[in-house]
């Protein structure tokens, strides 16, 4: 049986291998392929990006810096744990962008190439920060704060209406308006990476049967698709005939197998797919520690 001080001794350590490769994915993103285009993409690093264009500041210090008072008001809304682990993410991260990238090469091609690869590589490396639970700073912090100010507020929104600011900042420091169109590109890129990294390979779909032949179903499922199936009784609202409901959890490539089991067992079967953002489970992801 696994020890406490095992555990902790490996959830630390995982942190730690995910902080890193995520602070190497970031740095990429932003220094690499961000920092020689003439362009910031949203929250706090795209300012210090900015700064750095402007006076040459340090990308990864200005970074932290500006952090620094933003967990200050966010202590209570964000709570010890997220802001002890954000903390180590931060200074990794910034050791990166200080230390180690000022002695690699920077992308010089094509800016709208550079855009769309900062936002990968940045979209990689937060998705890699959240998925152990902690976070890069800044947005993130000051969203949550202003979500509890004003509760009726989407944190979605905040996150875009702040990172919006930043990215038009841009427009009068690098001097042309592309810089805006260019870093609107570079977050949008990054935010469809971190959803499909954190939701898009666990996703699965959800097939909703409602039948009179649930067992001729389920043996089709089971044998096309190999598939388990839950069945519920139900009772139709206008009929008040009764039916079942099935319901199976599969692979988006395994949907069509369930469809042709579910319409061979039953042409006037009522089926409906739902995609579900993560699945756990016997023949899905299982939880890691």
């Amino acid at each position: 049986m696994t020890s406490k001080r095992e555990t902790l001794i490996r959830q630390t350590a995982a942190d730690l291998i995910y902080d890193i490769a995520g602070s190497v994915l970031y740095a990429v993103g932003l220094y690499t392929f961000a920092g020689n285009a003439g362009f910031a993409p949203g929250g706090i690093s795209g300012l210090a990006l900015i700064l750095n264009h402007i006076w040459g500041l340090p990308v990864g210090t200005m970074t932290l810096l500006f952090n620094i008072p933003l967990v200050a008001v966010s202590y209570k809304t964000v709570g010890r744990r997220l802001l002890v682990k954000s903390a180590k993410t931060m200074i990794i991260s910034s050791l990166m962008l200080d230390v180690i990238f000022p002695f690699t090469p920077m992308y010089e091609g094509n800016r709208m190439v550079a855009a769309v690869y900062s936002g990968i590589f940045l979209g990689a490396g937060m998705a890699l920060f959240y998925m152990r639970g902690s976070s890069s700073g800044g947005i993130d912090f000051l969203a949550l704060t202003i979500k509890k100010k004003r509760p009726y507020m989407s944190i979605g929104v905040i996150t875009l209406l702040i990172d919006l600011v930043v990215i038009l900042l841009g427009w009068p420091v690098f001097g042309n308006v592309d810089a805006v169109l260019y870093g609107v590109a570079s977050t949008g890129v990054s935010t469809i990476v971190i959803d499909k990294i954190l939701y898009g390979i666990g996703a699965g779909t959800l097939a909703i049967i409602i039948t009179d032949k649930g067992k001729a179903i389920a043996a089709g499922i089971s044998e096309k698709a190999g598939r388990g199936v839950t069945s519920l009784p139900a009772v139709g609202g206008y009929t008040g005939m009764h039916r079942d409901v099935i319901l199976c959890a599969c692979t988006k490539s395994e949907a069509n197998l369930v469809k042709t089991a579910v319409q061979e067992a039953d042409a006037d079967a009522f089926l409906m797919f739902t995609e579900t953002s993560e699945v756990f489970g016997e023949g899905f992801k299982v939880k890691d520690i």
